[in-house]
């Protein structure tokens, strides 16, 4: 089928998205964080079964905060037995002895535990954290910035000054007043499991108080598409609200809802981070970025520089949190036609 100009329909509805990841290509900050990022997620997956055994293994007599090298300080006979006991034996024989070589890269901390791993698996917490934090975020914000723009009204009144409310009160104590209300019931429902239990507890909590911009984002959004000519003339041919919700709206809401996205996974690796440096994120052993720079502040001292234990972790956070920056900004230059940049690309 052809439409007007001889451009066929199919073409057509293509160019946009054409356009969009056009515009993505130029931004050679977004690519090479795309890149960056895809490779820290490969190198994460690959080294998980040596990560998830080794974070934990000390060596007290061989490996007190060593400083970084690339020989071998640890016994490899003291890291076998624990990767055999995580991972299958003939993977384990196979592999093992060529993944420690890699141990000592990065150092040992005061318990003789490799930060290289320690940080791998740290690094994986991290993003698991942000990524499911950012997901709940932006399922409440848009569930709710939704409803209240669709409803109108006193209902909608209501909605937003409970957004009001909760923006007023400190980011700190509502997820401790989070953490403290769930830690009981997960808790109880993983059973001896208490450091999963941390974890979920902690993305809950980040999540649960980090809708509250996305939900004025997309109320906003939803409020001013609904004014709109296509929306009108749905509304006019009977179509119910549900329906002009799901087949009008929505579509209409995937670049905000994509661009809030990316844009509150570093948000939420900050958060975590910022709350376990603390004390009250992420408990020991399981690491995370922003354990392990705890770790490594209480290690630097005026009398001997442990430079390595606060050293990588950092690096790994910004890295991470400026490539997801990065990445968030070429996402919002693609997707919205009306941004300078999107201008001067196309």
């Amino acid at each position: 089928m052809s439409a007007r100009g001889g451009q066929p329909v199919e073409a057509r509805g293509r160019r946009p998205r054409s356009r969009a990841w056009r515009r993505f290509r130029g931004n050679r900050a977004a690519r090479v964080s795309g890149w960056f990022l895809a490779g820290a997620v490969v190198l994460l997956v690959v080294t998980l079964p040596f990560s998830w055994a080794w974070f934990n293994v000390q060596d007290v007599q061989h490996a007190i905060r060593a400083a970084p090298t690339t020989g071998q300080v640890v016994s490899y006979t003291v890291y076998e037995q624990p990767l055999r006991d995580h991972a299958a034996g003939r993977y384990a024989s196979a592999a093992g002895p060529v993944m420690h070589k890699a141990s000592a890269w990065f150092g040992y901390d005061n318990v003789g535990r490799s930060l290289l791993y320690r940080c791998l698996f740290g690094w994986l917490v991290s993003l698991s954290i942000g990524l499911a934090a950012a997901g709940l975020a932006v399922t409440i914000g848009v569930v709710w910035g939704t409803l209240a723009a669709m409803a109108g009204g006193r209902v909608d009144l209501v909605m937003m000054r409970i957004v009001d409310m909760l923006f007023g009160l400190p980011y700190i104590l509502l997820v401790i007043v989070l953490k403290t209300g769930l830690e009981t019931p997960l808790t109880r429902l993983f059973g001896d499991r208490a450091q999963a239990a941390n974890v979920v507890i902690l993305f809950l909590a980040i999540g649960g108080v980090s809708w509250l911009t996305m939900a004025r984002v997309i109320r906003g959004q939803v409020l001013s598409l609904r004014e709109q000519p296509f929306i009108e003339a749905a509304r006019a041919g009977g179509i119910g609200r549900f329906r002009i919700l799901w087949r009008h709206l929505l579509p209409n809401l995937i670049g905000p809802i994509v661009v809030y996205a990316t844009l509150a996974v570093p948000q939420a690796i900050l958060q975590e981070s910022f709350l376990s440096f603390l004390g009250i994120g992420v408990q020991a052993p399981i690491p995370s970025l922003g354990r392990l720079a705890a770790d490594g502040v209480a290690a630097v001292n005026t009398f001997v520089g442990f430079w390595w234990l606060i050293t990588f972790p950092c690096l790994i956070l910004v890295l991470t949190l400026l490539a997801l920056n990065f990445l968030g900004d070429g996402l919002r230059d693609a997707l919205d036609p009306k941004s300078s940049a999107a201008t001067m690309v196309s």
